[in-house]
């Protein structure tokens, strides 16, 4: 895992660089006629007390993804620590889910909503008996994914215990006094430490689940999942700006023209002064409100979108290293080395490679 992350250091952290198709993130495995790949079986933890909502964000988001041919790249299953019945929600209806914890056995990804009704594991730390055995189904090697609380699940489990991870920011202290062991960052939206990945609350289940679409098969299936479900392809900034805090003088100016100015012309030298002046601010009144709004500083957010824009680059067209590096603003392929490097643990080259191989896969090249 990189310390810096993909989508700046207050949105998320990363892993090493992009799953192939045949590993933890990928599409599965081989199968089917002339060798295709099955589609990536992602099977959902569904504990009492869970969230309606956080529950049917894997089927929404990864139920979406089609390759080239309009194929699916995942399977959703939900499953229950009991055999097949009602599970009981935060709201005035149960679920009924058609499989037992047997279901984790066939899973690549393992995804653990939260749930208000967690008991020891929120209290003391431990699993319940009945959790154990539901989670000892799982095979080593799985992807395991926890949005919201759902991260209690995997650390009493043991699987946080040495690494990054996030919660909710409500949480964040009690989580972390209660799993001395995990390295918690509350001002993520996500983090992602390869083969487990955690999320902060609610709909930053979301975009951990686009996240995970994107690593698996790029930027241009996770972009169209996101226009389909109507929600960004990844967002600015980490879940300190939705702390309660004063809400903002409605007279104040905001620095969406700015963004939206520098967006235009990535490819070009941009000064902070340049962007303050979109709003007519001095730079320090719009370095601050900048980080009020996206979380990040306007440089931090500044290669955000410039190695989002390469990576788009590199999936999507021929252009060379140098040219991507220029159309994307880094200026030298050197310069776009080392973000990326930093962003991504992966070189341009690399990273082009990965998909590339993807593509040629689903096209049954």
């Amino acid at each position: 895992m990189t310390s810096d992350r993909m989508s700046g250091p207050s949105t998320s952290s990363t892993p090493s660089g992009p799953s192939g198709p045949s590993g933890p993130g990928g599409a599965g495995g081989a199968g089917g006629a002339g060798g295709a790949l099955r589609p990536h079986r992602v099977v959902v933890l569904a504990l009492d007390g869970l969230l309606p909502f956080e529950l049917g964000i894997p089927q929404r988001i990864f139920g979406l993804a089609r390759d080239e041919r309009r194929r699916p790249l995942y399977e959703v299953v939900t499953c229950s620590v009991r055999p097949p019945g009602p599970v009981a929600t935060d709201a005035d209806f149960a679920i009924m889910v058609g499989n037992g914890p047997e279901a984790l056995a066939t899973a690549d990804t393992v995804v653990v909503p939260a749930s208000y009704e967690l008991g020891p594991v929120h209290e003391q730390g431990v699993l319940t008996e009945e959790l154990a055995a539901a989670l000892a189904h799982v095979r080593p090697g799985t992807r395991l994914v926890a949005i919201c609380t759902g991260g209690y699940v995997l650390a009493a489990a043991g699987h946080l215990d040495g690494r990054p991870a996030t919660t909710h920011w409500a949480s964040a202290e009690h989580f972390q006094r209660l799993f001395p062991k995990v390295r918690v960052d509350p001002d993520v939206l996500f983090v992602d430490d390869g083969d487990v990945l955690t999320s902060a609350g609610v709909a930053a289940g979301i975009d951990l689940c686009v996240h995970i679409v994107r690593r698996d098969h790029g930027t241009a299936v996770a972009n169209e999942v996101a226009r389909r479900t109507v929600v960004p392809p990844h967002r600015d900034g980490g879940q300190a700006q939705y702390v309660a805090r004063p809400v903002p003088d409605p007279q104040q100016s905001s620095t969406t023209n700015a963004r939206a100015w520098a967006l235009g012309r990535l490819q070009e030298p941009i000064r902070l002064r340049d962007m303050a002046a979109q709003e007519s601010m001095s730079v320090r009144t719009f370095t601050r409100r900048f980080r009020e709004e996206a979380g990040v500083s306007p440089g931090q957010w500044l290669t955000q979108q410039r190695v989002e824009r390469a990576r788009q680059l590199l999936e999507s067209t021929a252009l060379s290293v140098d040219q991507v590096a220029r159309d994307a603003g880094f200026g030298t392929a050197q310069s776009m080395r080392q973000h990326l490097q930093a962003a991504l643990g992966v070189t341009p080259t690399a990273y082009r490679r990965t998909f590339r191989a993807e593509l040629s896969t689903a096209c049954g090249e």
